[in-house]
């Protein structure tokens, strides 16, 4: 784990090595949300992304950066879904078999995505060390390689080259914001645009209810606790290699409501016409819960995914 974290040239590199790969998303705007929140906002819509999540990106890097005697035996991982979905489908890409751990109370849509890649499903008891046992016995078995959620740095560069995307588009932005769980995504954002834009502040934002990330940055060392949140992406700790990054290159961790989010998601519905899930949706909900912090500023928000479970809209009355 002593492996500096990746520099703009591997987020570059990344970039090259997944554009085949990947679809280069639109980054849409809203007139009626900029005059509601006060903030001139720019969606980097990664729920357009291909598996329909930033994930791929991740995934397709560490897959294809592979060597042939690391790849032949396949991949393994554990995952709530995304990047579930994007390491099966990667590993499908280039011909070798996937083993994916996922928690038994995954949502129905995000296991289907893994099956319809060729994924090979485990499922396990929904908590951290459940997951983390179960692959290491799949690796064990498969001589399957580990390519890990977000603990890694060929994910981590991959995930960078969304906010690459987003600042070659809009460069002068004032934020850049995206959620965080494991923080592969928050990473590569950091890094990349501290990189190219290094006036930008950069922005994470969470759950209350799974607020790991801003106990960790208040503390200076990893904090885990309990996450219960609908944003179901998000209830996964820091890791070794992600937690210095965010230290050392995010400027706040904003924390958001239960509430906040299916408000959010569902004004992104109604308003942007596009698919949000609840962890893509956590961003704008930070900028509507605290609009003093965001007010004046170009906010560019990367939209993480749009992998829905429509049984369980949490605007539905049970």
């Amino acid at each position: 784990m002593n492996a500096p974290p990746p520099t703009l040239d591997d987020i570059r590199r990344a970039h090259a090595r997944i554009a085949p790969h990947i679809h280069r998303t639109p980054v849409l705007t809203s007139a009626l949300l900029d005059r509601e929140t006060g903030a001139r906002l720019f969606f980097k819509c990664e729920n357009f992304q291909k598996a329909g999540a930033f994930k791929s990106r991740g995934a397709c890097n560490a897959v294809f950066a592979m060597t042939d005697a690391e790849a032949h035996r396949g991949v393994a991982t554990h995952s709530s879904g995304n990047h579930a979905a994007a390491l099966a489908r990667a590993a499908a890409l280039r011909g070798i078999a996937a083993h994916i751990v996922m928690p038994n109370n995954s949502s129905k849509p995000k296991q289907q995505a893994v099956a319809g890649y060729g994924g090979r499903i485990v499922l396990c008891e929904p908590t951290l060390e459940a997951r983390e046992r179960t692959c290491r016995i799949v690796m064990e078995t498969t001589g399957a390689a580990l390519v890990h959620p977000y603990n890694d740095n060929r994910i981590i560069a991959g995930q960078g080259t969304a906010a690459l995307e987003l600042l070659e588009e809009v460069p002068e932005l004032d934020i850049v914001m995206t959620p965080v769980g494991g923080g592969g995504l928050l990473s590569g954002t950091a890094l990349a645009t501290k990189a190219l834009r290094p006036a930008a502040r950069v922005f994470g934002a969470e759950p209350l209810q799974a607020d790991d990330a801003a106990e960790s940055k208040k503390a200076g060392r990893i904090v885990t606790k309990p996450a219960n949140t609908i944003a179901d992406g998000l209830r996964t700790m820091l890791g070794e290699r992600t937690f210095p990054v965010i230290r050392d290159h995010v400027d706040e961790i904003v924390t958001v409501t239960e509430a906040g989010i299916a408000d959010a998601m569902r004004r992104l519905w109604e308003i942007v016409k596009i698919v949000v899930e609840p962890s893509g949706a956590v961003p704008f909900a930070a900028v509507r819960e605290n609009p003093h912090l965001f007010a004046g500023q170009r906010v560019g928000i990367i939209l993480s995914g749009g992998n829905v479970d429509l049984d369980e809209l949490p605007w539905v009355k049970k």
